[in-house]
């Protein structure tokens, strides 16, 4: 890392230019002797996606930010407090520490916090920032995460892993035995170290896939922020051969939760229903989470088929998710259906129908936009209908 970029007067020129053009500091060039243009374009760009997910970091002074890489891989403040919130116990290690924002949330709640990191300039970071944020149960080491927890004579209460998704041969990977650390690999001998270990996931995981890799798996949290999953995290609690609940969370703008659990092992009745006055659409978490059927049994709603994933009330319940009034049932008719529609604009969603939103807009003119909600669906009887509906608080 270099220092230099911390000086007031560099400190000043990035926090002026976080809205200014690249391109245009590019061409201008450094102001700095001892520090390259590519040096402060990386940190404005890093400040910049930071505004929203790390807000403590963005408004503390003094924080050194790495490459923008980095900070798209790190969990949220809002997903690592959630995690930090879940887990319980006086020490902690995270053998694959990154940017360090999860082991910053588990030292509010753990006495001692352990942060590896195979990269040595990420780990100065690191070290440096937790001395800017005043943290100081937080002990940063450079090198294999997996090395140090197995060679440590030390046991932990939780072992924390936030696996590479990246590869060098296969670029994205979403298979847990081809993310780095190799957690199945490496499962057994960590679970000497510590009966508990939290694994975080991509959204683009298959839940089923984890269960059938790994043993012992006990909770599986899938989390959305703002109803955009972020995380898949799987819980796993040595020699556990019990029922696995799944937790669908959707943490809100305001920080409120909105939550949905169910048992994995179990098969949940439901009852098929036509349209009635009111129609929701779970959230995002709850759809990764592949709860469908559960969510019959917790609220008293039908489905209105077995793969459109809508759910339909004749009185309004608290469902979580988006709730709307519906106003009228079509058939689907691309030149009549203009016709119902004010302005001739609307918001356009489909759930197992034929043809998709832009396919839709094409042939049928719906410009987007307007207080109509149109659901493109099948129904129970196999047809393809149009829900009309206004969108409720």
């Amino acid at each position: 890392m270099n220092t230099n970029l911390l000086q007031p007067n560099v400190q000043n020129y990035i926090n002026k230019n976080l809205k200014v053009a690249i391109t245009s500091l590019v061409l201008k060039g450094s102001p700095f002797p001892t520090i390259s243009i590519t040096e402060l374009v990386e940190q404005i760009e890093s400040k910049k996606r930071c505004e929203k997910k790390l807000p403590t970091w963005v408004s503390s002074s003094g924080i050194y930010f790495p490459n923008k890489l980095n900070i798209e891989q790190t969990s949220s403040e809002a997903t690592a407090h959630y995690k930090a919130g879940l887990l319980k116990g006086n020490s902690i290690i995270d053998i694959t520490g990154g940017y360090g924002v999860d082991c910053f949330a588990f030292s509010k709640t753990f006495k001692q916090v352990t942060h590896c990191e195979l990269r040595t300039n990420l780990s100065d970071i690191v070290a440096y920032n937790y001395l800017q944020l005043k943290v100081k149960n937080v002990t940063c080491y450079r090198g294999d995460g997996v090395e140090y927890v197995l060679k440590s004579k030390q046991t932990y209460d939780w072992i924390y892993i936030d696996p590479s998704r990246r590869n060098t041969i296969k670029g994205k990977v979403f298979l847990l035995e081809d993310c780095l650390p190799n957690v199945p690999l490496h499962l057994e001998d960590l679970l000497v170290k510590s009966n508990h270990i939290l694994i975080k996931n991509s959204p683009l995981l298959d839940i089923t896939s984890c269960i059938n890799q790994l043993k012992y798996v006990k909770k599986i949290h899938v989390v959305a922020l703002q109803n955009e999953v972020k995380e898949v995290l799987i819980s796993i609690e040595k020699n556990y051969a019990d029922t696995i609940c799944i937790h669908a969370v959707n943490i809100k703008k305001d920080n409120s939760q909105e939550s949905f659990s169910f048992n994995y092992q179990q098969e949940y009745i439901y009852k098929l229903s036509e349209p009635l006055t009111y129609l929701y659409e779970p959230n995002s978490a709850i759809l990764k989470s592949g709860g469908f059927n559960a969510l019959c049994n917790a609220y008293t709603v039908f489905k209105l088929h077995k793969h459109s994933h809508l759910y339909t009330s004749g009185t309004s319940v608290d469902f979580p998710g988006r709730k709307f009034k519906v106003l009228e049932v079509l058939p689907y008719n691309k030149k009549k259906l203009a016709k119902h529609i004010p302005e001739n604009k609307a918001n356009i969603t489909t759930r197992n129908f034929k043809e998709n939103v832009v396919t839709i807009r094409k042939k049928t003119g719906i410009k987007e936009g307007g207080t109509m909600y149109l659901f493109f669906t099948t129904n129970k009887k196999e047809e393809q209908i149009v829900i009309l509906c206004h969108k409720l608080l």
